[in-house]
């Protein structure tokens, strides 16, 4: 597999500062080479350049950091749409979860062009179903998902042009355990499926993860968003937003290997490591693990 790095070092999205370094700190955790020691091919393409919050102001307390965040995400839109296109395997590093916004404007401007389907695995504590008129803290980075099913701003909702980028019938949360009452009304108005942590205790993350594919067995392509805040903060310290009780160890990583025995996965991002709040990079090392296990890394 040829896969593309495209790292978005962007912590405006975010309450605080420090998942701006993550795409960095996950690369010193070896990603590149460890990739190619599971036989793939790997193309690092750089970051996008992201104006640091000092040089900025804020215009809209409820959408803070508009312009930047809009600029950065339809960068990166081209850059994914670019990547599809030449048959590579996208790999977002971030940063905060607002980037999402261009990741999944890149991939369904992709399939517009191809008349394919999409869907989307989302691997979070929380919803990112926000809008401006929902939000209790105006970060963008709790509203991609709202912007990627055609809710909220229009300038978040035109990223790559001015459409619905997936329907959320394609969509699966996975791990949410921190929900806005907004959030809980956008999910059962428009059918998004939905496996809390309630439901992993209770059937066991095999059973969830199986669903969940299922449930998107119709899809051409299959996006993964996944959220290190997802997993609990004993195994991940260094988030952006951290939720106790999340996934465990081995949780985290059976849905990464069951991702690639599918084979279904055609890109995948990983945000919210935050160095600062983290231990000797634990987290990002951890990250690598996981998308180590989404490319094929095996215990035998």
């Amino acid at each position: 597999m040829k896969i593309h790095i495209l790292g978005v070092p962007m912590d405006l999205g975010a309450g605080r500062r420090g998942v701006d370094m993550g795409p960095s700190a996950i690369r010193i955790a070896g990603l590149s080479e460890k990739l190619i020691a599971l036989g793939h091919q790997v193309a690092d393409e750089g970051d996008i350049s992201i104006k640091p919050p000092e040089l900025q102001r804020i215009r809209n307390e409820k959408l803070k950091y508009l312009p930047e965040i809009v600029r950065a995400c339809t960068l990166l839109h081209g850059k994914v749409e670019k990547v599809l296109s030449a048959g590579g395997f996208p790999l977002v590093l971030g940063g905060d979860h607002s980037i999402a916004i261009g990741t999944l404007a890149g991939i369904a401007s992709y399939c517009r062009k191809h008349r394919k389907r999409f869907g989307v695995i989302w691997i979070d504590a929380h919803g990112d179903l926000n809008t401006p008129e929902t939000t209790p803290s105006g970060n963008i980075h709790g509203m991609p998902l709202a912007a990627s099913i055609g809710m909220g701003a229009i300038e978040l909702t035109s990223v790559g042009g001015d459409f619905r980028k997936v329907d959320p019938r394609d969509v699966v949360l996975i791990g949410t355990r921190d929900l806005d009452e907004g959030e809980r009304k956008v999910i059962k108005q428009y059918g998004i499926n939905i496996f809390t942590m309630e439901d992993i205790d209770k059937h066991g993350i095999s059973v969830v993860i199986g669903r969940a594919l299922r449930r998107l067995r119709q899809v051409d392509l299959l996006h993964v968003s996944f959220d290190l805040d997802g997993v609990d903060p004993q195994v991940a310290p260094g988030v952006g937003t951290p939720v106790k009780g999340g996934l465990n160890y081995r949780e985290a990583h059976l849905i990464m290997e069951t991702l690639n025995e599918s084979g279904k996965m055609t890109s995948l991002e990983v945000v919210e490591v935050n160095p600062i709040l983290d231990n000797r990079n634990q987290s990002a090392e951890f990250a690598v693990e996981l998308i180590q296990s989404g490319f094929g890394k095996k215990i035998i």
